[in-house]
C-alpha cells in the first residue's frame, strides 16, 4: 500500500539539512530503484522553486510499503530525522487516484 510521509521542519534547517542530505537521498533512491517510489520532495519555505535563503519547511514522500507500521519505521530511520531536522513526522495511508 501506499502512505505519505509529511514532514515539518525545525526553524532554520538549513544546514542540518545540508548536512544529512546525502544520506536521506541514498535512501529515496534506494526506494526508486525498487520501484516503491511514487515521489518525494522538500515543500519550499516561499514560494518559489528555489528558496534561496529561506530553505524549506518539510518535505512530503509516498512510498509503497507492506503495512503502516513498516512505513512508519522507515520515516524514525530517515537521517533527517535522526540530524534533528524535522519537529514532526506524520505517516498516513494513500491512495492515488489520478492522474
Amino acid at each position: 500500500m501506499w502512505y505519505a510521509i509529511l514532514s515539518e521542519d525545525v526553524e532554520d534547517s538549513q544546514l542540518l539539512r545540508a548536512a544529512a542530505r546525502p544520506a536521506h537521498l541514498a535512501r529515496l533512491t534506494e526506494l526508486v530503484a525498487q520501484g516503491r517510489l511514487l515521489t518525494a520532495g522538500p515543500h519550499p519555505a516561499v514560494d518559489s522553486g528555489d528558496p534561496g535563503q529561506a530553505g524549506f519547511s518539510g518535505s512530503l514522500v509516498i512510498v509503497d510499503f507492506p503495512s503502516l507500521d513498516d512505513a512508519r519505521d522507515w520515516a524514525d530511520a530517515d537521517p533527517y530525522v535522526q540530524a534533528g531536522v524535522y519537529q514532526s513526522v506524520s505517516v498516513k495511508p494513500f491512495k492515488p487516484v489520478l492522474p
